[in-house]
């Protein structure tokens, strides 16, 4: 039996991937490594409680003893590094957070794997490391040009886990994803905050003049991508995973409000971040031709999103309160 050593398997693609890998095969377990910080949540693996081939630790990947304690009981063949601290926003107002988590935090994943001698260490990066771009999608070999505190804390353990490769020849695969979406995802993100906004009849905060692109991803594609790569990449590569969804954010606006049957009227322009990145664009021909595409359709997998949404208030409710309020009052100006 293979062992999948997951972290930041409560948050919103870890959990996914976590839950999609436990459905697809069955000689596998899973240890699920997370903080459980505010995005971490116990809800989001609460299906697998019964479920004997997963294992939770409630853990810090920061705390080098408690790591080298779990990979010597579980002695795992797979690590898939997912645990980061990931909202651009909240990484400019503290981006102290972002370094040690990001960077410090899979640099002791990195040694234990190379100690451990583990068959494949999955580093999940973003298409966010390459920076803006207004012409050609971005290709693996582009240079990388981190924007945010949070893309520049991506790119260094990006490039960390491939030096891990080159020096010690430790198995690593980098796969650099575009913006994912779906249910479970924390309602900071523009998806999830858009339609459980509308469905409440609050104000949509839309940075700048909506113009912005970014490719749009189904969680359940990365998932399948990144099983996918496990088993086909090719270690020292990178990899970029991408949605074919390039649209801008006023697009995805009017969809959600489309979807919830409610007015533009919602729609509140904002003072846009700083150092906001117009367009996201991957080329993905590396991938493709190795054999993996996506395969859901943007328009029914946003249908499943807002329905998810729409019927798991009791999820979502909880999570935009107290600290949330007070964090979307200090970002937006507004109140909720």
């Amino acid at each position: 039996m293979k062992t999948y050593l997951v972290t930041g398997g409560a948050g919103f693609i870890g959990s996914r991937f976590v839950n999609f890998i436990l459905e697809k095969y069955d000689d596998i377990r899973v240890v699920n490594i997370d903080k459980l910080t505010y995005a971490g949540n116990p809800e989001n693996i609460k299906e697998l409680s019964d479920d004997e081939r997963h294992i939770f630790c409630k853990d810090d990947i920061c705390n080098e003893q408690r790591i080298k304690e779990i990979f010597q009981l579980y002695k795992p063949n797979y690590v898939v590094n997912f645990a980061a601290e990931s909202h651009v926003d909240r990484s400019i107002g503290k981006p102290e957070d972002f370094i040690q988590t990001d960077v410090f935090g899979t640099f002791i994943l990195l040694e234990a794997s190379r100690k451990h001698k583990i068959e494949k260490f999955i580093q999940i990066s973003t298409d966010e490391v390459y920076g803006s771009t207004l012409g050609d999608p971005f290709r693996e070999t582009d240079t990388l040009m981190p924007s945010s505190p949070y893309s520049a804390s991506k790119t260094a353990a990006d490039r960390l886990a491939y030096s891990y490769f080159k020096t010690y020849d430790l198995p690593v695969i980098i796969t650099r994803a575009s913006n994912n979406y779906g249910s479970y995802q924390y309602p900071e993100k523009l998806i999830p905050l858009f339609i459980t906004n509308a469905m409440d009849d609050k104000p949509m905060p839309l940075y700048g003049d909506g113009l912005n692109v970014r490719d749009w991803l189904y969680v359940e594609d990365h998932c399948s991508a990144v099983d996918f790569i496990i088993s086909k990449g090719v270690d020292g590569e990178v990899y970029n995973v991408g949605g074919g969804n390039e649209l801008t954010n006023i697009v995805i606006t009017d969809t959600i409000l489309k979807m919830t049957d409610k007015s533009s009227d919602l729609i509140k322009f904002v003072d846009d971040r700083p150092g906001h990145d117009r367009r996201y664009a991957l080329d993905c021909t590396k991938l493709t031709d190795l054999g993996w595409k996506a395969e859901t359709d943007f328009e029914d997998a946003m249908k499943n999103t807002v329905e998810w949404y729409q019927n798991n208030r009791s999820w979502w409710e909880p999570l935009k309160s107290g600290e949330y309020l007070e964090y979307y009052k200090s970002h937006y100006g507004m109140e909720l």
